[in-house]
């Protein structure tokens, strides 16, 4: 059976009126079991794969697991082979987009994009492949990076897929980190250096001028060494969260200031929308408020000169929501990717700006974050916290809420 990989403009309409057709059933458990048989019944085999360091699965027409080897096992922190059999890749990874859709890894529309899904599809109609992935998994697992090839393989006139996996997330990080620092962090101390060349020739007037650039660079340039910092920390665990009461429009207040004056602001405006609510929530303000300047930032650099950037904020019951908002659209395949570690629009190694806005959002504030882009309203970003974080928090803020209700 081929299976026939969509176009990424028609993938969503497939996906909602031929689902069926294009995403294959699963397998039953006899004829796992029997699958299964065909590679575990040949120990040389069995034997061979378990001496190899990369990640190795047999996958059938369904694209379910029928063979691994113990790399994988190791590697999914699975008990045996029992753990793993005839799920398909993307379910076994704890890949988020896998529990989208009813048909699991595959259904989604964002599959469309991954590497490794494109590599299974392509060994399906008989051709080797060699693909890279970044998958998002589950918030207490983090992201992968995966250089996949895929071969396909008859045997008992069926058709299978082998695929190897190699996980490349460290390089892949190294790449990002050294990135910034070149890139980003250079271009700051550049402009530090240019303005302290200029400044003894500067009237007493340029000398206040450049005095106040010079502390916005290095504002600048601390922001972005501290974010990198506070990502790492992140990924491993060892971000600790300080939940203080968070004043709603100070926060957004603080937000805009921070980049009203830079020069991805020059000739566009930030603005607070005027149906703001006023109110306070216990979170992190230090996460928060790193999450919605990395989307104000994200904003002003996709809006045309003379547009606007709005942000606002709402409380409903028990959450509490920011967002952020540009009148740009955003094209298909980026809206596809916006959350992958490795992903950038502004170029390869620069891929840590949403994904870590998921990963902060998701895993420390215990909420989620959304986006619509679209021609007739634009891009926007919302991020959707708990009103109070802990159930102690509501407690201890108990004071600050009564004040802040009553006013």
């Amino acid at each position: 059976m081929n299976i026939e990989v969509p176009d990424v403009t028609t993938y969503k309409e497939n996906i909602m009126n031929t689902v069926e057709s294009i995403i294959p059933q699963r397998s039953s458990i006899e004829e796992l079991y029997k699958q299964s048989k065909y590679f575990t019944n040949q120990w040389p085999l069995q034997y061979f794969c378990d001496a190899m360091s990369e990640a190795v699965a047999v996958l059938n027409q369904n694209q379910q697991i029928v063979f691994c080897n113990n790399a994988l096992i190791s590697f999914l922190d699975a008990v045996n082979t029992n753990d793993v059999i005839g799920k398909k890749l993307g379910e076994a990874l704890r890949c988020v987009y896998a529990r989208e859709s009813k048909y699991g890894c595959g259904g989604a529309e964002a599959c469309s994009m991954c590497g490794l899904y494109r590599a299974i599809m392509k060994s399906q109609k008989g051709n080797a492949s060699k693909e890279e992935c970044s998958i998002i998994r589950d918030s207490d697992c983090g992201a992968i990076d995966l250089k996949v090839s895929t071969a396909p393989l008859t045997m008992e006139d069926q058709l299978f897929t082998i695929c190897t996996m190699t996980d490349i997330s460290a390089d892949k990080k190294r790449k990002t980190l050294e990135s910034v620092f070149f890139h980003d962090v250079l271009n700051v101390l550049s402009g530090l250096v240019g303005y302290t060349e200029l400044l003894p020739h500067a009237t007493p007037e340029e000398m206040k001028e450049f005095a106040l650039t010079i502390r916005d660079l290095s504002l600048e340039l601390t922001e972005q060494i501290e974010a990198q910092h506070e990502l790492t920390k992140a990924e491993h665990n060892e971000y600790v969260v300080h939940v203080e009461g968070i004043h709603s429009l100070s926060l957004l207040e603080s937000v805009r200031a921070t980049y009203a004056k830079q020069a991805a602001a020059q000739n566009k405006q930030i603005v607070i929308h005027p149906d703001s609510e006023d109110f306070i929530c216990a979170s992190d303000e230090h996460l928060l408020k790193r999450i919605l300047r990395n989307l104000t930032k994200n904003a002003l650099e996709a809006t045309y000169e003379f547009d606007t950037v709005t942000i606002g904020c709402s409380r409903k019951e028990n959450i509490v929501q920011f967002w952020v908002h540009n009148p740009s659209v955003m094209p298909k395949d980026v809206q596809l990717r916006i959350f992958q570690r490795s992903f950038s629009t502004k170029g390869e190694g620069r891929g840590f700006g949403t994904y870590s806005v998921k990963l902060f959002t998701e895993r420390y504030l215990k909420g989620h974050v959304t986006f619509s882009s679209n021609i007739e309203d634009g891009t926007t970003f919302t991020v959707t916290i708990p009103a109070t974080l802990f159930e102690e928090d509501t407690q201890t803020l108990l004071p600050l809420f009564t004040s802040a209700n009553t006013q």
